[in-house]
């Protein structure tokens, strides 16, 4: 709709207005034959017109009636300001399938590694056939919600905004991928999934929503129909910071692009290379404050290791480096018993410098008296719920990754 309940037309609509520029353009397009929109007027009219119409409603709902919170409000709005603004500038021409090469098969499982990044980056730097081209750069946007504050919900949001639209829904890992699809199923969008449009292939949906890992975006956007979708939503967002997933993503250029991340100082400056506009920040200590999240204590614990000979990178501790100097017998013995002294049988999570790490912490933790399991990228699926699940029971009270 152009129009919402109580509007005036003549405020509303009024000359100069973006929904009067989606108007008047829209017209043009039907004047010229056209039976639907144009895929340029969708990207440059649909998402909005969505937004402003769920934004419209005094409290803004998905299909399923959940009601998004302030926050998520607040990521939606800020998305629609930007959209509102873009319409005042000319479009960028068409990107896609101009660059990039196939990515090596090879790669076939990087998605199950459970690696967050494709490789430690220090700086982000394009590659030498895209210096001096980011066609693509003007429609790519960021927030920033902490974890457990219901990113998914406010992802579900855009959804409904684009229920004209095809959306693609990237993510690390195989385990989110079923993830969203068990959510946005959950919250009334199950019928729009469908599988990856392929060219010279016809979408089964009329506003197809698919979910796929980063590491198949990688090797596959080129097969990728270009006019099957308008909307790509990057879960975990600092997780495409790789050199061919960023690559995949300023190659396949013609979206709006919608990044979500809970980090934050670490990499941000990575981040805001691929997604340069931030829409909305919601800081860990607003997010405490508001109830959101529980509230934050902590206990600081002074390394027995030498971890000052560890190398950074990113920002970050190089991960094999780190392993090496924290896996050792004496100082996962004491991690466990340090645990046990002061946490008792209180459930948690106890995150590890790798995957033998992990293992290792999980045989001292169950030596000292403490139900303890370890997961990791290696663990094959049924296991990982199973152990999921036992958790969720109580029969496991530290998980360890």
């Amino acid at each position: 709709p152009f129009l919402h309940p109580d509007e005036d037309p003549a405020v509303s609509l009024a000359p100069g207005t973006a929904r009067r520029r989606a108007l008047d353009d829209a017209l043009a397009e039907i004047e010229a034959g056209a039976r639907e929109p144009s895929y340029e007027w969708r990207i440059r009219y649909s998402l909005m017109l969505g937004l402003e119409r769920v934004l419209s409603q005094e409290r803004p709902r998905l299909a399923s009636g959940t009601e998004l919170r302030r926050h998520q409000v607040d990521a939606l709005a800020g998305m629609l300001t930007e959209l509102i603004a873009a319409t005042q500038v000319e479009q960028e021409a068409n990107g896609n399938g101009a660059n990039g090469d196939h990515a090596d098969e090879a790669d076939e499982e990087e998605e199950d590694l459970g690696v967050h990044l494709e490789a430690p980056v220090a700086e982000l730097t394009l590659p030498e056939e895209h210096k001096g081209s980011d066609p693509g750069a003007s429609r790519r946007y960021r927030f920033r919600h902490p974890t457990a504050s219901g990113k998914t919900i406010a992802a579900a949001g855009f959804v409904e905004g684009a229920r004209t639209l095809g959306v693609l829904i990237l993510t690390h890992r195989r385990l989110l991928v079923s993830q969203f699809h068990r959510e946005l199923t959950t919250e009334g969008y199950g019928d729009r999934f469908d599988d990856a449009i392929l060219k010279g292939t016809t979408p089964k949906k009329q506003a197809p929503v698919t979910v796929q890992t980063y590491a198949w975006f990688a090797r596959h956007w080129q097969d990728l129909d270009p006019a099957a979708y308008q909307l790509v939503i990057a879960d975990e967002a600092h997780t495409a910071l790789g050199e061919k997933t960023s690559l995949a993503i300023r190659s396949f250029s013609e979206p709006i692009y919608i990044g979500m991340t809970a980090t934050e100082q670490l990499i941000a400056k990575q981040v805001s290379d691929v997604f340069p506009a931030s829409i909305d920040e919601l800081p860990l200590g607003d997010a405490a404050r508001r109830g959101l999240i529980a509230p934050l204590r902590c206990l600081r614990v002074p390394p027995a290791a030498a971890i000052s000979s560890v190398p950074i990178v990113g920002g970050d501790f190089e991960e094999r480096a780190l392993a090496a100097v924290l896996d050792h017998q004496a100082l996962n013995q004491a991690a466990a018993s340090l645990y046990r002294d002061r946490f008792e049988n209180t459930p948690g999570i106890v995150y590890a410098a790798g995957v033998d790490h992990a293992y290792h912490l999980a045989s001292e933790f169950r030596a000292v008296g403490i139900k303890a399991e370890a997961v990791s990228g290696r663990t094959p699926p049924v296991k990982l719920a199973e152990t999921l699940a036992a958790y969720e029971r109580g029969e496991i009270n530290v998980l360890i990754n």
